[in-house]
């Protein structure tokens, strides 16, 4: 029985069996995730509301999920969500005492394990007397795609049902194109009927609840696939040993949110098809639950201090997919590193993309990987490792600087199908490039911080070809020097009595004059002055970007501001904490302090989940919700790491044997001590006292510790 159309505009298309609204929005529901397989529920544990329902490799497997007793559904009083699991505390108001206080709960414990969600229904009574109710629940898929639910898909028509023997009892199955999805319910219900198109599948089962003795209903839905996709990743949680990695803080808040946007990474972790004991981080969930080049990459970043396993997946992985051949409609030239990579063709309904499984339009991936490939090697990624990649190496490094033999001699990107991505960094919304006048500006776009990206890779690179004894590379860091050259020639903009870097260059080699978060990303490239640098945070930390929970990707003094819009006001999580650890790097770790505060401040009442990102204008000292952002995300779940790497302004150099420290002081969030950093395979640790001064436990005596 599916749910009517709900009154909006534009209205619903709606048949007897099908019906569509309005884009799916996510902040107000519970999200558990573990590898390729996201549940989502309303707070009440309802699947009936958008978006909702269990999807598995971008199918939803299950679309119905509805609990009764003695035909009502209970009520909702709590919920939370965490990693892979969504608990939520209701009570049945129909059942039990007659009183004001409700005597029947009703606990449901969600937990994904790949490729099994168990749900584990608990009632208790606290009425004196016997309790008789009968639980009935309502289960049903259709089998929709994960893009055509995120442009606004409700439900369609519902898989049959059949009933399959297990055990003493029976199990209900369906099957879509691409899975097989079978439902046991243990006690064996005392009743059912099978599901058709119209109506869902209904079991009911009998209970007697006494005073204070729990009862279980156990409902078990796993997943098979039936059939092969493009990417079929397996979750990677069992793959990765976080045991010994903790954060202690005086600061309660940043305790909790370290613990909790460790959890939801782990569990965003996926399995790379062509060597299963690789890993590295999906994106997001639930739109972007693959393997993203730029966001995976910087949430292995983000976590080095404290892990290399995840950067050698994530480096490895991409490497194998590294672009080989010229295909305009994949974007694909040799050298060049993906951006993304999904099951099949994705099309987004409503957006107008039409994106081949493996697509590469995008222009920072390359060099991010070249400089996550060095700054792992920093953190004792093996040398072994790194001889493997250095011919991916070669043919980055080729990439980028032909990609740059261009009359500007800088990094630029032009969509030239039509169906791609018409911006091609990490703002990637066609609207996200704006001049002062909130005008959009034209392609081809040379970024700010792909050029700056770029600086970072070259250097790097050349330091990893000659500690690897490949020869002399100074021709590289010759290019990087003249290409900070003609940034500093290009991007400086005055205006106003205000001189800041422009976020980009337009397809006439003019300065985007639009002031945004872009400049945040130069920080501790290398390829900025002290005084640059200097000038950026200034510029970061004025009202204008700077809100009270982080920066706005555009100005507010900007025409086009919108503090809900993608890229034209909101906050990005990963977006501040790359300005943060910009700054710490630039030796400015005052002005960072309050930007690690304010990213802390704008997860509590998110439940401690940092989103992918939220509004850049607050409401009653609290951060509002952008509708439609994933939770977790990689990156901004990594980004909790990167606030305690601000704190402690810790950088390793492990092939040279010096560990540096750069404390905040005093610190901003009291006394705090950091467990299971990494000195290569030796776990160590670091305590701060509330003036900033640190204490290194752990690593080997033959460690030069450097602090200051």
């Amino acid at each position: 029985m599916d749910r009517p159309c709900p009154s909006v505009k534009p209205p619903c298309e709606k048949s007897s069996r099908v019906c569509i609204g309005p884009p799916t929005w996510l902040h107000a529901l519970e999200i558990a995730v573990d590898g390729p397989a996201t549940m989502l529920s309303a707070r009440t544990g309802s699947l009936r509301q958008p978006g909702c329902g269990l999807m598995v490799d971008d199918r939803r497997v299950l679309s119905l999920d509805e609990l009764h007793l003695d035909e009502e559904a209970p009520v909702a009083i709590q919920a939370a969500s965490m990693g892979n699991r969504t608990r939520i505390w209701s009570c049945a108001r129909n059942v039990g005492a007659e009183r004001p206080d409700p005597s029947v709960e009703v606990h449901v414990d969600r937990g994904l394990a790949w490729p099994v969600l168990t749900e584990t229904i608990t009632l208790i009574s606290r009425a004196a007397d016997l309790v008789s109710t009968t639980l009935r629940l309502e289960l049903g898929g259709d089998g929709a795609e994960l893009s055509r639910i995120k442009g606004g898909y409700l439900r369609g028509e519902l898989l049959p049902a059949t009933l399959v023997t297990q055990g003493d009892g029976f199990a209900l199955t369906w099957a879509d194109a691409r899975h097989t999805t079978t439902v046991a319910v243990d006690p064996v219900p005392a009743s059912h009927a099978l599901g058709t198109a119209d109506a869902p599948s209904v079991v009911e089962i009998p209970l007697q609840l006494t005073l204070g003795t729990p009862v279980t209903v156990t409902v078990t839905v796993t997943a098979e696939r039936r059939s092969g996709s493009h990417f079929d990743a397996d979750a990677g949680s069992s793959e990765v040993d976080w045991s010994q990695v903790a954060v202690d803080s005086d600061d309660r808040r940043l305790t909790q949110l370290f613990a909790t946007s460790l959890t939801d990474l782990r569990h965003l972790l996926l399995t790379d098809p062509e060597a299963p004991d690789e890993v590295f981080a999906a994106a997001g969930t639930p739109w972007y639950l693959t393997l993203f080049g730029r966001d995976s990459i910087w949430a292995a970043r983000f976590l080095l201090p404290f892990d290399t396993t995840l950067a050698r997946g994530t480096l490895r992985t991409l490497a194998r997919r590294q672009g080989t051949v010229v295909d305009s409609n994949a974007a694909e030239e040799p050298g060049k590193i993906l951006h993304e990579i999904r099951r099949g063709q994705f099309v987004d309904h409503g957006g107008g993309l039409d994106l081949t499984p493996t697509y590469y339009g995008t222009v920072d991936a390359t060099p991010l990987w070249l400089i996550l490939l060095h700054d792992a090697w920093r953190w004792g990624l093996a040398d072994d490792d790194v001889r493997a990649l250095l011919p991916n190496l070669h043919a980055a490094m080729e990439w980028i600087i032909g990609a740059a033999d261009n009359d500007l001699g800088l990094l630029r990107y032009v969509d030239t199908t039509g169906h791609g991505l018409s911006n091609q960094g990490w703002k990637d919304s066609g609207d996200s490039m704006r001049f002062h006048d909130g005008r959009i500006a034209s392609a081809p776009i040379a970024l700010l911080e792909a050029q700056t990206y770029a600086v970072e890779a070259a250097r790097g690179a050349a330091a990893l070809v000659e500690a690897m004894g490949e020869g002399d590379a100074s021709a590289w860091r010759a290019w990087a020097d003249a290409l900070a050259q003609r940034i500093r020639e290009n991007y400086w903009v005055d205006r106003d009595g205000q001189r800041f870097l422009a976020m980009a260059l337009d397809g006439d080699g003019r300065a985007i004059d639009g002031l945004g978060s872009n400049m945040g990303h130069a920080l501790g490239s290398g390829a900025l002055t002290p005084a640059e640098a200097s000038s950026v945070v200034e510029m970061l930390s004025a009202p204008n970007l700077l809100g009270e929970f982080g920066i706005s990707t555009l100005s507010r003094d900007n025409a086009a501001y919108n503090p809900i819009g993608y890229h034209t006001g909101s906050v990005w999580t990963h977006d501040t904490a790359i300005a943060l650890l910009g700054m710490v790097k630039e030796g400015l770790s005052t002005q960072a302090a309050p930007i690690a505060l304010g990213l802390v401040a704008s997860a509590v009442p998110l439940d401690y989940r940092a989103p992918e990102l939220f509004a850049g204008d607050a409401i009653g000292h609290k951060p509002a919700p952008y509708p439609a952002s994933c939770r977790p995300q990689a990156w901004a779940a990594a980004s909790a790491a990167t606030i305690v790497t601000a704190v402690l302004g810790i950088s390793a150099d492990v092939p040279s044997g010096r560990l540096r420290l750069r404390p905040m002081r005093p610190s901003p969030f009291g006394t705090l001590r950091v467990d299971g950093l990494r000195w290569g395979a030796t776990p160590f640790s670091v305590e701060l006292d509330r003036h900033g001064v640190p204490t290194v436990t752990g690593l080997p005596d033959e460690v030069n510790v450097d602090i200051a």
